[in-house]
């Protein structure tokens, strides 16, 4: 090797150098003494040792504004490239807050658009970690049509490769509509802020003074506006534990479901479910006990734990395949469904459907959150999300109905009038338009007056309307199952509706309920 090629590679590697510090020593220990990692550390974190390839590392902005051309680093503030998790592909992007405050400029965002190209080209998804202060004020319109891009970039991939948000500090101003129009949005406790108007400009506008935490930090965002899918406590705990969700999805919606090697029976029988139940039909009971029950080794993958905690979403594996669940939680409401269980599931489903994530659907719900804020707010249109997600969906649908399904609620939790593939009930369940006692105390109003009389009405109409044997002889249920084969029941119908498929009528698009 002769001196001058050496030399080159000196040269090389002192670049390389000087593009890994970011923003120096000195912005590096400041971000650590907020409790964050670097960006590059981050991504350390995320993917497989020694697996990520970095792109476009000597990338720098062209903008002589304000002194910029004085202000230049390589990489332009964003890591970019591609690695794996558990030996499957996916791109990533990490924003380096270290440089100009992680802020997006014309050649930053072209960085994230060209990985954002190449995942659509190969078939992968995209993760991006934020920690930005929005847009380069120095660039002006340059900077705003880089997040033009971006947008339209996270549109055409919705669908097509899953999309993954951790949001590791701000995320201010037009720079929020990139992780919303993602599948996923992950967020760290007391360091990271969505807000499309920070503080200052709520206090100007409006006189309202609230703290960055309350305005968008990960508490509200997990309980209030249900933006954001969880919120973990620091930088480590919530990228390990996207490694683990990572796992249940496919890279992309042509590729098949991953699948991973499990010693948990699929006719295993639970005994413990039969008594799961109260007898007290007013009594709740927890149902994520009932879907750490069923699923394999008991790993559920819960999303939106904390927002409309009357229905549950997430994932877990049955026979090693993942599956997308849906199920009311007795402990909420009552498992009532209002607007914001309705938005929380349609979109989960949605997700599902377009990944080819089979669905599997518990039921004990009874009916629709009645009140004047429901119906203000929109719960007729809300309410039709779910009820259109279902009936949209063309992946297996697997349906049980723990204990009763009242009123329009029965429908939309994906009956079988809404073309769910099996749908089966606990024998103790009821399915009608309400339950047994207001019903006799409407229809045999005078009878009732009589205690006794009133109790024979009850069980004379929990046997001609209310159980689950008159839906099954209408053909409404496939069948009326014990609830400790419950998990046997559902995984043997996942086995033959593998190779479902269903021809839907052409369309340019739909118009979903909006």
């Amino acid at each position: 090797m002769n001196q001058t090629t050496l030399q080159s590679q000196d040269i090389l590697d002192e670049k390389r150098n000087i593009a890994r510090q970011g923003g120096g020593i000195k912005r590096i220990s400041i971000q650590h003494a907020k409790g964050k990692l670097t960006a590059r550390e981050r991504i350390e974190v995320l993917l497989d040792p020694d697996s990520f390839e970095e792109t476009a590392m000597f990338v720098e902005h062209r903008c002589d504004n304000f002194g910029m051309r004085d202000k230049i680093f390589p990489g332009d503030g964003v890591v970019t490239g591609h690695g794996t998790i558990n030996g499957r592909l996916v791109f990533v992007y990490s924003q380096d807050f270290t440089v100009h405050g992680g802020s997006l400029g014309e050649y930053h965002a072209k960085k994230i658009c060209n990985i954002m190209d190449s995942a659509l080209k190969v078939g992968a998804p995209v993760i991006g970690i934020n920690d930005s202060g929005g847009a380069r004020i120095q660039e002006g319109v340059d900077a705003l049509g880089g997040y033009g891009e971006l947008f339209n970039r996270n549109v055409l991939a919705s669908g097509v490769i899953p999309q993954i948000t951790l949001i590791m500090g701000p995320c201010a101003g037009g720079a929020v509509y990139s992780p919303a129009l993602t599948d996923f949005i992950f967020m760290v406790q007391d360091s990271s802020y969505m807000f499309v108007t920070g503080p200052e400009v709520v206090k100007t506008v409006t006189g309202e003074e609230v703290s960055q935490e309350k305005l968008g930090g990960a508490r509200m965002h997990t309980t209030k506006s249900g933006v954001a899918d969880l919120a973990f406590k620091n930088d480590v705990e919530a990228l390990l534990e996207t490694r683990r969700f990572f796992n249940f999805l496919p890279l992309s919606n042509t590729a098949p479901l991953p699948i991973r090697d499990t010693k948990d029976p699929a006719d295993r029988v639970d005994m413990s479910l039969s008594t799961l139940v109260p007898s007290n039909p007013n009594k709740p009971y927890d149902m994520t006990e009932l879907l750490e029950r069923i699923v394999d080794e008991g790993e559920f993958f819960e999303l939106q734990p904390h927002f409309a905690k009357n229905i549950i979403i997430g994932f877990g594996y049955m026979e090693g395949r993942p599956v997308g669940f849906i199920a009311n939680q007795p402990l909420h409401l009552a498992g009532c469904l209002d607007i914001n269980a309705s938005r929380k599931a349609a979109r989960f489903i949605r997700f599902c459907d377009a990944f080819n994530i089979p669905l599997v659907t518990l039921v004990d719900v009874p009916g629709f959150l009645p009140g004047t804020d429901q119906e203000y707010n929109g719960i007729i249109k809300h309410g039709a999300k779910l009820l259109y997600a279902y009936a949209e969906a063309t992946v297996p649908k697997i349906t049980v109905i723990t204990r009763k399904a009242y009123g329009g609620a029965y429908i939309v939790m994906n009956s079988k009038h809404l073309h769910g593939d099996i749908n089966y009930a606990w024998v103790n369940s009821e399915i009608a338009v309400i339950g047994a006692e207001g019903a006799a105390e409407i229809i045999f109003r005078e009878e009732c007056k009589d205690l006794d009389l009133k109790k024979q009405k009850i069980a004379e109409y929990r046997e001609t309307v209310t159980s689950p044997f008159i839906a099954a002889s209408r053909g409404y249920l496939d069948d009326i199952i014990k609830p400790q084969n419950t998990r046997w029941r559902i995984c043997k119908a996942l086995n033959f509706l593998q190779n479902k498929k269903v021809h839907m009528p052409w369309k340019k698009h739909d118009n979903l309920p909006l």
